[in-house]
Order: structure tokens, then sequence, then C-alpha cells
């Protein structure tokens, strides 16, 4: 696999999320994406790079453009340094919230990628890595 560039931005603050959430959409349409895999991209770049914010208290998103075998990918690394989540099945249910949401975050956000990532430690913080393909 090629990573054919790259980028991290901070995601600290709501500003962020939508600088965050604008680079993914320009690197998807830049790597051809239709625009529902666009939107699929884009929905789940938004709620984890939130979660980082409101529950992960600030963190990083890793952006990379990737190649593999002429197959052309978006890969996402949101990283945060927050409480972390003591139980990552029950965080990945639907309707499970710590922060009055909706609770479909990290669950709808792996339904819409074609590979979900999760790492977490309490006390440490949570990983989480989402791959798009076209």
């Amino acid at each position: 696999m090629i990573i054919l560039k790259h980028k991290t931005l901070p995601v600290e603050t709501d500003e962020d999320v939508v600088a965050v959430r604008q680079l993914a959409r320009i690197w998807a349409v830049e790597l051809g994406f239709r625009i529902v895999e666009q939107t699929k991209i884009i929905t789940a770049t938004s709620e984890l790079a939130r979660n980082a914010v409101i529950a992960g208290k600030g963190g990083t998103v890793l952006l990379e453009a990737l190649d593999k075998n002429g197959k052309q990918g978006l890969r996402l690394t949101i990283e945060d340094h927050g409480p972390g989540i003591p139980d990552l099945e029950l965080a990945m249910r639907d309707g499970y919230t710590t922060t009055g949401g909706l609770g479909l975050g990290l669950g709808g956000s792996k339904r819409l990628m074609d590979e979900f990532e999760i790492s977490s430690e309490v006390g440490k913080g949570t990983w989480i890595r989402i791959t798009k393909w076209r």
C-alpha cells in the first residue's frame, strides 16, 4: 500500500471539525469517490471528529490518501487523550451515549465505512481508524 499524501489536523473546536470534514470531502473528490461515498466519508468523519472534541476533550485527525494495487482509498485516524471508553462493546451499540447525543456515532461510522478499527484505554484516550475504498 502506498500513501499518496497525508495531513494531520487538530480537533479541539467545532471549527476544527468543520476543517477536517472539508478536507476529507476535498480529498474524496480528488480520489474519484462518487457522491454517495463522499457523503458516507464526510458523515463518519464529522461524527468521529466531533466525538474527539466532546467526549475526548480534543485530539488529532490524520488523513491519508491511499493506493493499494491501483485501488484508491481514504483513511482517517482519529486520536484523543480523553477519559477513554471503559466498555467498547457497549459503546458500539446504537443509542449508547455519554454526551447526550443520539448514540449513533461509533456504530454508524462503522457501518458507513469499509474498514473500522477502535482501541481505547481508560484514562489514556481513544484511537479510531476508518477507511473507505473506491
